[in-house]
């Protein structure tokens, strides 16, 4: 009975906490607006991207089909998206009017004529000046009795070799981009849950509320209770990101060329947002205790703010681009620092599974010390009132 009461009281709080967080007009309107440049931002690329442009379409007549394969061959090696389609000759200006192509070949060597609507699209003209250039060269070399398809072979086959100083390896895209966003979602979502707990200790503080919740339960319960809605409300918040970013991707079919996971990117956001944030909000919910004015709350909360920070810039400054680097693989391993920089390098592929479970073995060993310090901190601080209590005064015995 003892010990359900106990629990119960700390539900009590988290729900109080949860009610008044999800319903006010922050929460929504931020969830909101992210959700929105997510879907906005997928869109972008699906609709606007390098790889979403559409595929040229060349009709050619049967006059012109014997250009045909090298046509296709050169569109291929110069990554042009190319459609050839037959079309007889008298069908070729309507269909280019009514868009149906983009462009067609008539006519053959020397007298070949492309017919397009206004102007030739650039990639296309590419590809037919140097199948045409391609054509009388091979002439020139059959009229000098010469075989013009070894001469091709020859031709194709002389590149340099190239000799690449630098052998770092080449990133896809997709999971440079997932890293930093994860990062700086990361700190975003740690950063305001964090300082929705400190004010919301200092709002009860100065307002006395916390006396009377306090004669019905014991400080830690209090805190807990607030530790425990904030965490459910910063998951839900960073939930929804995450489910959007994911329907996002596979809705607009972002990617189909990329080795990027996710799935498995989003899990583990989830948990190290959650490891983080129980983290860091004991921190900032103790500190805050400390203070009886909502003015006072930047002063007391500013270390741990700036421990925030150290990981961050080194999270979207240099782990997208080198996830390899020391600083990086350092830092991922640390406490405090692991919640911003470990989802990065799972982004990224660098962070194995076991890497990733020493990282969070060594940030959970260190939570119910963070559990004993806080709680200490707290129960001896948050009666008191007027001016800021010391760290020393805190740790003492009340």
């Amino acid at each position: 009975m003892a010990r359900s009461s106990t629990w119960s009281m700390v539900w009590l709080v988290a729900l109080r906490e949860m009610r008044t967080r999800v319903l006010s007009k922050v929460f929504v309107l931020t969830s909101g607006l992210f959700v929105v440049a997510i879907v906005a931002g997928g869109a972008f690329l699906a609709f606007f991207g390098p790889d979403s442009q559409e595929a040229s379409r060349l009709g050619v007549t049967p006059e012109a089909v014997a250009l045909e394969p090298a046509l296709a061959s050169v569109a291929a090696a110069s990554g042009t998206e190319l459609e050839i389609e037959h079309v007889e000759p008298g069908a070729v200006e309507q269909q280019v009017r009514d868009g149906d192509l983009d462009a067609a070949l008539s006519g053959s060597l020397p007298d070949l004529e492309v017919t397009v609507e206004s102007d030739l699209d650039a990639a296309l003209q590419t590809v037919i000046v140097a199948v045409v250039q391609q054509e009388a060269l091979a002439g020139e070399i059959a009229d000098l009795g010469g075989d013009p398809a070894a001469v091709a072979q020859q031709v194709a086959d002389a590149e340099p070799r190239i000799i690449s100083l630098d052998d770092a390896e080449e990133r896809d895209p997709a999971q440079v981009a997932a890293g930093f966003v994860a990062g700086i979602l990361i700190f975003i979502a740690l950063m305001g849950g964090g300082q929705r707990v400190a004010q919301g200790v200092v709002e009860e503080k100065s307002s006395r509320v916390v006396e009377l919740l306090l004669a019905t339960m014991r400080p830690w319960q209090l805190m807990a209770g607030k530790v425990l809605g904030n965490v459910v409300v910063g998951l839900l918040e960073i939930g929804v990101i995450v489910v959007a970013a994911l329907a996002t991707a596979w809705g607009f079919d972002l990617l189909d060329a990329s080795s990027l996971d996710l799935g498995a990117v989003a899990g583990w956001m989830l948990v190290w947002f959650l490891v983080g944030f129980v983290m860091y909000a004991l921190l900032l919910a103790s500190l805050a205790a400390l203070v009886s004015r909502q003015e006072d709350v930047g002063s007391v909360i500013s270390p741990v703010i700036g421990i925030m920070m150290v990981p961050y810039i080194v999270g979207v400054s240099i782990a997208p681009w080198n996830p390899e680097s020391t600083l990086v693989e350092v830092l991922s391993y640390v406490p405090f620092c692991s919640p911003f920089i470990m989802p990065i390098r799972i982004a990224l592929g660098t962070a194995g599974t076991m890497d990733v479970l020493i990282a969070l073995a060594l940030s959970l060993i260190l939570v119910p010390a963070l559990v004993w310090i806080s709680g200490r901190i707290y129960s001896n601080a948050i009666l008191r009132t007027g001016a800021r209590v010391s760290l020393k005064q805190a740790l003492g015995r009340s």
